[in-house]
């Protein structure tokens, strides 16, 4: 149900709606576009006007056990909208659900417009532009990732070998270490009497083993410090190498961009303020001139004693009086200033495009250069980190230089106490034994401390590997993200094309309209210049086929299609948006006006064909038009 109070040229009025098709049926004047006018700001939309002589105005919508509100107000000159409406973003319906004479579909079409621009209106090309680039760059660090894994993957073989070579060499090294103590027990058996002597240089071995398993230690972390120092100056020489290769993005032309696509924006904000005027001025025009004429009784009184104004204008087509200034006007001057405005809203929708093309380019220039100085900044940190990471490693080298000197003058030390505890050849061979276990003991040590070492790396590795198989499963989505966006507007476009042609054949040949083969739409491509790169660019060209009455085809403009040919065309693609955007999911209403170019039988023809693809579809009729249409449907007249 809808009541309505003050909009358009309605007071008051409480309607109906049964599902299926609704014809609002009357003559000229009775407030049917103002009806259609309150649905759609009942689902909310702007496209619709306060009764002239009202401050006030709503419409409330109840469908089901929902109700939805709309109040419209004068306020400063402005008209103030409020409430809880339908939907809360009417782009889509705008243009492919509401097709009164104003509707864009239509009018795109009548005047031989780009019609891709306009079925790729709703969609945010930028956005799924900027979501692709994000994806790519995530994509890109997996692959990295992935990459790195790889090669370590493959170091695998030589790692393993590797570990297996120090276990054989621990175990020689053992085996020289058994052989060695058992002549060791075996000279120890002849000087046991010198047990004392014995037992003080045993102590200075060990002591000596010690100290110098310590050294080896010590040079080991050296040797490591030292070639960590070797890769991250390798690595230092690449990054820097990386930054020289990216040029340094001035702060100040970012800064230029902002204010640019900030007075664009502007810019663009404005044009839409003016194309909401100008569209309203031309769609009350269109009222006066369609069935709106109470709102003359409205603005300039009723005078019992005169003629009904009304009256007067059904007597006279010709004589109308000015809304703005209250004088005489012709219906032609009218006709000939709403041309004149529709010339300006084209213009300005195309000053509109352009300036879409021109924020489209400017913001992906932007991107480029935010995304190159985001680099700059990551490889400059990058270095920086290298740079305090081999700072670190020299300063540790420089404890350890110390450290092993200190370790080296004691082996010294120990060695000449050592030499002079010998007393006899056995003690030589000894303490030769000795040093040569102790010796051996050390390299077990530094073997077991690199096996180590390998075996942490290999499991490492082997971790990492693990890792791969969820980081290509998270590559597979984000490509197939990538792929799902990149096709997205494609099989939009493609699901246009093909809806608009397959329904304008199946409704040219339910017209039967002469010597008019074909409708069809074609996506074709074009390349243009965006920024610094080269783009393709979708266009939808209109192709129209007639044949002459030897049977020659031949393909026509849009010009050259009657008033009849071009509003049934402009429906068909209207409902190729409603179907390709699903707009049905959106609203279940399809609104049709303005349809008195086309003949009746063909309209009712077009109206059941309609019918499939809208719960509700409400129609404003002429009443000889609407009597050509299923007695079934739903008919109000009373309004």
């Amino acid at each position: 149900m809808l009541a309505v109070e003050n909009i358009g040229g309605i007071d008051e009025t409480t309607v109906r709606f049964t599902p299926g098709v609704t014809i609002l049926s009357g003559r000229n004047a009775t407030n049917r576009t103002s009806l259609l006018q309150a649905l759609m700001a009942a689902f909310g939309s702007d496209q619709f006007s306060l009764k002239s002589n009202a401050d006030e105005g709503s419409v409330t919508l109840t469908i089901g056990d929902q109700t939805y509100t709309r109040t419209v107000r004068r306020q400063n000159g402005q008209l103030v909208t409020n409430g809880d409406p339908y939907l809360e973003d009417t782009t889509i319906v705008d243009l492919f659900a509401f097709l009164l004479e104003s509707n864009e579909a239509r009018r795109a079409v009548a005047r031989g417009d780009e019609l891709r621009d306009l079925i790729m209106h709703p969609v945010d090309t930028d956005q799924i532009d900027r979501h692709i680039s994000q994806y790519q760059e995530e994509r890109s660090d997996i692959d990295d990732e992935i990459e790195e894994i790889s090669k370590l993957q493959s170091q695998l073989p030589r790692l393993e070998g590797q570990k297996e070579d120090i276990k054989d060499d621990i175990g020689e090294k053992r085996d020289e270490i058994s052989e060695i103590q058992d002549e060791i027990d075996n000279i120890d058996e002849d000087i046991e009497s010198k047990k004392e002597e014995k037992d003080k240089l045993e102590s200075r071995l060990e002591e000596l083993s010690d100290v110098r398993s310590s050294l080896e230690s010590t040079r080991q972390q050296l040797r490591s410090h030292e070639e960590s120092i070797d890769a991250l100056e390798h690595e230092q020489s690449e990054v820097e190498e990386d930054l020289e290769s990216l040029d340094a993005v001035p702060e100040e032309r970012i800064e230029e961009l902002d204010d640019e696509l900030d007075h664009l924006h502007t810019h663009r904000s404005d044009l839409d303020d003016t194309i909401d005027r100008l569209q309203t001025v031309i769609r009350f025009n269109e009222d006066l001139l369609d069935d709106d004429l109470d709102l003359f009784t409205d603005i300039f009184g009723d005078d019992s004693d005169a003629e009904p104004l009304t009256d007067q204008l059904v007597e006279d087509e010709d004589d109308l009086v000015c809304w703005t200034c209250g004088g005489d006007v012709t219906t032609d001057q009218i006709e000939s200033m709403l041309d004149r405005l529709r010339e300006v809203h084209r213009e300005k929708m195309e000053e509109r495009n352009d300036l879409d093309e021109q924020i489209s380019t400017l913001r992906t220039n932007q991107s480029e250069l935010e995304e190159q100085r985001r680099q700059r900044r990551q490889l400059q940190s990058r270095l920086d980190g290298i740079n305090e990471e081999i700072d670190e490693h020299r300063d540790r080298i420089s404890g350890l230089e110390t450290k092993r000197d200190d370790l080296v003058d004691e082996v010294e030390a120990l060695e000449d106490e050592i030499e002079t505890l010998r007393t006899d050849d056995e003690q030589d061979e000894l303490i030769e034994l000795h040093k040569e276990a102790n010796q051996l003991e050390v390299d077990v040590g530094r073997l077991e401390s690199d096996l180590a070492e390998v075996t942490d790396e290999i499991a490492r590795i082997e971790d990492r590997v693990d890792d791969r198989d969820q980081l290509e499963a998270q590559r597979d989505e984000l490509q197939e993200e990538i792929e799902s966006l990149r096709t997205r507007i494609d099989r939009l476009e493609a699901e246009a094309i093909e809806t608009f042609n397959n329904h304008m054949d199946t409704v040219l040949d339910l017209l039967e309209y002469n010597n008019l083969d074909r409708i069809w739409l074609e996506r074709t491509e074009r390349q243009q210049r965006e920024g610094r790169r080269n783009v393709t660019k979708s266009s939808f060209e209109l192709h129209i086929v007639r044949s002459t009455a030897d049977g020659a085809v031949y393909e026509d403009t849009v010009d050259n299609l009657s008033e009849s040919e071009r509003e049934v065309t402009g429906f068909v693609f209207a409902l190729a948006g409603y179907l390709a955007h699903d707009v049905y999911e959106e609203l279940p209403f399809m609104l049709l006006d303005s349809v008195e170019a086309i003949d009746s039988q063909r309209l009712a023809d077009l109206i059941e064909h309609f019918t499939n693809y809208s719960e509700y579809l409400v129609a404003a009729l002429l009443e000889e038009d609407a009597r050509a249409l299923d007695d079934s449907y739903q008919r109000i007249t009373d309004l």
